[in-house]
């Protein structure tokens, strides 16, 4: 049985124990709060045009995200309607969870370990950040997670997953990232 009392993510400890030296080593921070850690991941899945026709669609994307976050998703609804997608304000388009503490690191763990080496012809993840040291991608299909009963699905459905550190640069976030085992391809 887990001790959850005692219990640290892998990726936690190894950020506190060799992370922020090599990072400080690497960008010469002066003080540790300098240091660029994670701050949240966001993941999104969109239904899309399957939830105008079916609105169980939002909420099987729902219950999905939840399985794969360890966190209940909450269903995300359009803010305005739109007449040439058939789409009607409040009506469900996806979902979405945001994962922050043991819970995110745990997932990055998954995803970086587990999940990815699962996707078909994998080469690498594009280096995509916004600026201001926040990575963001994409997935094409969201059952090369393990918690997902691929005979139990009935839309193989896309996600986003956006990885927000407290990084000023772009550098200093793949730096970051790479020191978390994100398999870069560029």
């Amino acid at each position: 049985m887990l001790d959850t009392a005692n219990y640290t993510p892998r990726l936690k400890a190894a950020f506190s124990e060799t992370i922020k030296a090599a990072m400080k080593e690497e960008f010469g921070y002066k003080n540790d709060m300098q240091i660029p850690r994670l701050e949240k991941i966001v993941l999104n899945i969109g239904s899309g045009a399957e939830s105008v026709r079916d609105t169980k669609k939002a909420k099987s994307a729902q219950e999905d995200l939840t399985a794969i976050a360890g966190q209940h998703a909450v269903v995300t609804k359009a803010k305005k309607s739109i007449a040439g997608f058939r789409l009607r304000e409040e009506h469900p388009v996806g979902a979405k969870v945001t994962l922050r503490g043991d819970r995110m690191y745990d997932f990055l763990d998954r995803l970086t370990t587990i999940a990815m080496p699962r996707i078909r012809d994998f080469r690498g993840v594009k280096p995509s950040f916004d600026g201001r040291g926040n990575f963001a991608m994409g997935m094409k299909e969201h059952i090369v997670f393990p918690e997902i009963n691929f005979d139990k699905i009935d839309v193989a459905w896309g996600m986003d997953i956006i990885i927000v550190t407290t990084a000023n640069t772009d550098a200093e976030a793949k730096s970051l990232l790479a020191h978390f085992n994100m398999p870069f391809n560029a």
